[in-house]
C-alpha cells in the first residue's frame, strides 16, 4: 500500500499527500508533528459509501448530541479536492481516527486500524532515520516503472527540496503563498518558465494540483532543479536572509545560477534541456526496452 511522495512543486500543500487503502484514497496532511487524516475519506473507506461526506454529517450530529469529543478534536485543515483546489476539511489525528472507527460498524475496521498504525509508525521511523524515506521513495517509483538512473535523480531532488523548505521555515518564510511565490521565482530563473508554463509545455493538466511536475521531468531537468534549490539554500545561509523579501532575492539568485548553467550546457551541446517529454515517455521508454530484450 504505497504512499504517494510529497508534492514539492505544490507549495500550498507542502505536507499534503495521499495514501492508498485497498484502492481507496485517504488524504492526509502533516500538521503539528503528526499525520492528520480526512474524516470524510475515513468514513468512505469504512462504510464503502461513495457519499462519505453525508454519512459524516449525520454521524457528526449524533456524536455531538452524545457529548463525544471526537468532533471537537477535529481540525479544519486544507486538503486538495478532486477539482484540484484546496478546501478546509474535517481532519483527525490517529487517535481521533481510531475513535471514529469505533463509531462505525464496518468489516474493514480491523484492517484499517492496522493500516493506520503502520502509516503513523512509518512516518516516525522516517523522522528518526531519513534514509528510510529515500528507500520508500525508490520503491514507489520502481513500481511506477521509472528507470533506476531517473529514480536516483528524482530522490536527490526530493532531498534538495526538503532541505530548502526547512531552511525557509527557519528564516521566517511562511508556508503556503510565500512558498509558492519563491518556488516560482526559482523555477522561472532556472527554466525561463514558471511552474504553470512548464506544465503546459509538457502538455500536463494544469488544474490537477496533485500532479507533480517533477515526476514528469527528465533527468537533466531534475538536475538543474536540484542545482537551483541547493544554490538558493546556500545563498540564503551565506547572506543570512530573513523574511520573505530577502529570501526572494536569494531565490532569484539561486535560480539564475542554475539558469546560466543550463544555457551554457545548451550552447555547448546544441540541445534544449527543457523537454516536452513527461512521465508517459519516461516510463514507456523502459517498457519498450524490455520488449526489445525479450524479442532478442
Amino acid at each position: 500500500m504505497a504512499d504517494r511522495i510529497l508534492t514539492e512543486n505544490n507549495p500550498n500543500n507542502q505536507n499534503n499527500s495521499i495514501s492508498i487503502f485497498e484502492d481507496k484514497q485517504v488524504r492526509k496532511i502533516w500538521h503539528n508533528d503528526e499525520w492528520w487524516f480526512s474524516v470524510v475519506d475515513i468514513v468512505g473507506v469504512l462504510t464503502g459509501s461513495p457519499d462519505g461526506r453525508n454519512y459524516w454529517k449525520v454521524l457528526k450530529h449524533r456524536l455531538n448530541k452524545e457529548g463525544s469529543e471526537v468532533v471537537t478534536n477535529c481540525n479544519q485543515l486544507k486538503l486538495s479536492a478532486s477539482d484540484g483546489k484546496s478546501y478546509k476539511t474535517d481532519c483527525c489525528n490517529t487517535e481521533g481516527a481510531f475513535r471514529i472507527i469505533q463509531s462505525i460498524p464496518s468489516k474493514n475496521a480491523e484492517h484499517f486500524k492496522l493500516w493506520l498504525a503502520k502509516t503513523g509508525y512509518e512516518r516516525i521511523q522516517e523522522i528518526e532515520n531519513p534514509e528510510l524515506a529515500r528507500i520508500r521513495a525508490r520503491k514507489y517509483y520502481e513500481t511506477k516503472g521509472y528507470p533506476k538512473d531517473w529514480i536516483n535523480q528524482r530522490v536527490d531532488s526530493i532531498e534538495a527540496r526538503q532541505n530548502l523548505t526547512k531552511e525557509w521555515k527557519q528564516r521566517d518564510v511562511k508556508e503556503g503563498k510565500e512558498f509558492a511565490i519563491l518556488t516560482n521565482e526559482i523555477h522561472k530563473a532556472t527554466f525561463d518558465k514558471d511552474v504553470k508554463e512548464h506544465k503546459e509545455h509538457k502538455n500536463l493538466p494544469i488544474k490537477n494540483k496533485n500532479l507533480n511536475l517533477r515526476d514528469n521531468m527528465t533527468k537533466l531537468e531534475l538536475a538543474f532543479a536540484k542545482l537551483a534549490e541547493t544554490a538558493t539554500k546556500e545563498i540564503a545561509k551565506a547572506k543570512d536572509a530573513q523574511g520573505f523579501n530577502q529570501n526572494k532575492t536569494a531565490a532569484h539568485k539561486g535560480g539564475t545560477i542554475a539558469g546560466n548553467a543550463r544555457k551554457a550546457l545548451e550552447k555547448e551541446t546544441n540541445t534544449i534541456v527543457i523537454s516536452k517529454n513527461n512521465s508517459q515517455h519516461l516510463v514507456e521508454t523502459k517498457q519498450i526496452k524490455k520488449i526489445k530484450n525479450n524479442k532478442i
